[in-house]
């Protein structure tokens, strides 16, 4: 009896014969196409079982720097993925152009199954190499896609199911791909719908949040047919600068104008719209809320912001890079605030500081507003996760090192995570899983003001440090994976941030993030569901709660947020009222009637169903699940 590896490669092969197949993988005409490059193209063995290529460790290095932007944003929406998904058996990665694993975010015990499967940072997963996989053939595609289980190509892949996302940059460009891999054998194809939604919205935002930080400089014009989704993943953005000149534009903005991306950039923005350029600057604000109607030249009805310094400011200050604006940090609970001024008192001392709290209790962003707060507040606040960068990585991003110190070092060699900081402000979250090599040479660091890169000389720094860590720091040092000197060097003032269950401002905070998670979009939640909100334990803090509002507000059609748009693990808590037996609406029945004839007419393609119903294919797939339609394939 045939194994199934043997049975995969078989049927691999047996398309190379050029037979047909009508069942199976290749039945699906984007898996034929990939299974042919890579006989034909890239002349791979389906029964070949050798592991992927690992980049060099400097290679590795330069990549991420390189990526450094990207990987920036990508991270804590990579982070808000994971919590998403819920459940055990996922890895969430983020890739280069080419396929190469640059992140990856999973439960620390299930790291080095990823790794058996070959999701290494640093493996190239590209189709040339590892065949047809989610990475790759997304590469390849440049479109959304799932692969699953025996659609690899490779016959070693078979346990994987990878559904992957493109990520382009402000040009149009491919710039990564989001994935999330699993190696749980009882997912079915059809289970991995609810997950291609959501790395499909993850991908977006990220695209959304690289093109507003990359344009901090120049004015940003935001626009959609409707109002209400101004600040939403799915608006236009058109970036231009003082002469009104248009330097980058996305897919969005494309869509919108109809116009392709090579006659918009470089083109004066009043040519698309009907609006002297005086006139648009004139609307400018460096935080604009409410949107105002705007007409395209072809009479196209759009709302619009327009992010920028007031055009009655003279020339030369419009022009200049605009101050970034302080991190919103609520601070109503007393005590809170109390502990944030006696923080800014001895930062300014440069007493270290050492935050504890529960992960996602806002220890970052704590750090990040007291840098904001203080003289330093023009100098760079760099942070580094010790947790979250490999253990062979992270001597080099806090050192850096040397050109030429290590096999594929790059020659002008890398600054380190404490040069970049030089001035400003060095935040180590998590410092208690930072490895004891790297705490003593911290400790070193901090003594002796000097840092001496990989395979360099000692270099002058000048750096705040401050820590943060959700384990008792007290016990690893008596266990002795922690140095007692770093310890009480690190540790001159400490903050205890309560979990979100515990502040007193709960309310205040949940006005403040709903305010900035709907990036003004007006958004109202109904009694109801604001108490559900306050009264819910979340485990998982405010790092938690800004990820269900920001999803609250990217699904919210009508700027009301009801009770039954809320979470399930939220609705759990919230007594039950005496059920009632719904009756079937006429309305309702049209409209899933309406919704089967067009995927029918469309062969079940979700992208060109949303195109013809005139939606989003996040709006599709919330009224597929609302009428209990069950996606094919």
């Amino acid at each position: 009896m045939q194994n199934p590896l043997s049975r995969h490669t078989e049927q691999v092969l047996t398309l190379a014969q050029g037979k047909v197949q009508a069942s199976g993988p290749a039945a699906d005409p984007s898996i034929a196409r990939s299974w042919l490059r890579c006989l034909e193209d890239y002349r791979l063995d389906p029964a070949q079982s050798m592991a992927p290529a690992v980049l060099e460790h400097g290679r590795m290095l330069e990549c991420r720097e390189r990526m450094q932007q990207v990987l920036d944003v990508a991270t804590g929406e990579m982070n808000n993925l994971y919590r998403q998904l819920s459940g055990a058996g996922h890895a969430v990665l983020l890739t280069d152009a080419r396929g190469v694993i640059l992140n990856c975010v999973t439960a620390h015990a299930e790291r080095s199954s990823f790794e058996r499967a070959g999701l290494w940072l640093g493996a190239d997963w590209s189709e040339a190499r590892e065949g047809t996989n989610g990475i790759g053939t997304c590469v390849v595609e440049r479109q959304a896609l799932t692969i699953h289980q025996d659609e690899h190509f490779r016959s070693r892949h078979t346990g994987l199911t990878c559904s992957a996302s493109p990520v382009f940059d402000p040009q149009g460009d491919l710039m990564a791909v989001l994935d999330v891999s699993s190696a749980r054998h009882d997912l079915s194809r059809q289970s991995q719908f609810h997950t291609m939604a959501l790395v499909n919205l993850s991908a977006k935002m990220i695209e959304s949040c690289y093109f507003l930080r990359r344009f901090e400089g120049q004015w940003l014009l935001r626009f959609h047919l409707q109002a209400e989704y101004v600040g939403l993943f799915s608006e236009g953005l058109l970036a231009f600068d003082g002469e009104g000149r248009i330097s980058a534009a996305n897919q969005s903005a494309i869509n919108l104008l109809g116009c392709p991306r090579e006659r918009l950039l470089h083109q004066p923005v009043e040519a698309f719209f009907d609006c002297r350029l005086d006139d648009l600057l004139a609307r400018a604000n460096p935080q604009p809320s409410a949107s105002w109607p705007l007409r395209t030249r072809n009479g196209r009805a759009l709302f619009a912001v327009l992010r920028g310094v007031h055009r009655s400011v003279p020339q030369a200050v419009a022009l200049e890079q605009p101050k970034p604006a302080r991190p919103g940090i609520c601070l109503g609970d007393a005590a809170l605030q109390n502990d944030f001024r006696r923080a800014v008192r001895v930062y300014e001392r440069d007493v270290p500081l050492l935050i504890n709290g529960e992960t996602g209790s806002g220890k970052e962003a704590f750090a990040r507003a007291l840098h904001q707060a203080s003289s330093r507040a023009e100098r760079p606040f760099v942070a580094l996760n010790c947790a979250a960068i490999p253990e062979t990585l992270i001597e080099s991003e806090l050192f850096g090192y040397r050109g030429g110190s290590f096999t594929g070092a790059r020659k002008e060699g890398m600054r380190g995570k404490l040069q970049q900081a030089d001035g400003g402000t060095l935040f180590l979250d998590e410092i208690g899983d930072m490895p004891l090599a790297l705490q003593t040479r911290l400790l070193r660091v901090l003594e002796e003001r000097q840092v001496v890169p990989i395979g360099g000389e000692a270099q002058a720094v000048d750096v705040r440090i401050v820590s943060a860590t959700h384990r008792e720091l007290g016990e690893r040092v008596n266990n002795g994976s922690f140095r007692e000197d770093l310890y009480y060097r690190l540790n001159g003032l400490v903050i205890d941030l309560p979990p979100l269950r515990e502040r007193s401002d709960k309310a205040e905070l949940l006005h403040h993030l709903l305010g900035e998670e709907a990036r003004g979009q007006q958004v109202h939640l109904v009694e109801e569901a604001r108490q559900a909100l306050l009264d819910y334990h979340w485990p998982g803090n405010v790092r938690q709660l800004r990820n269900v509002l920001r999803t609250l507000a990217a699904l919210c059609d009508d700027g009301i947020i009801h009770l039954a748009d809320l979470p399930r693990e939220v609705l759990a808590g919230v007594p039950a009222t005496p059920a009632v037996e719904p009756q079937a609406s006429p309305l309702d029945d049209a409209e899933r009637t309406a919704l089967l004839g067009a995927l029918e007419s469309q062969r079940w393609h979700m992208t060109r169903t949303a195109e013809q119903l005139g939606i989003s294919r996040n709006t599709l797939y919330r009224k597929l699940r609302k009428h209990a339609i069950a996606t094919r394939g």
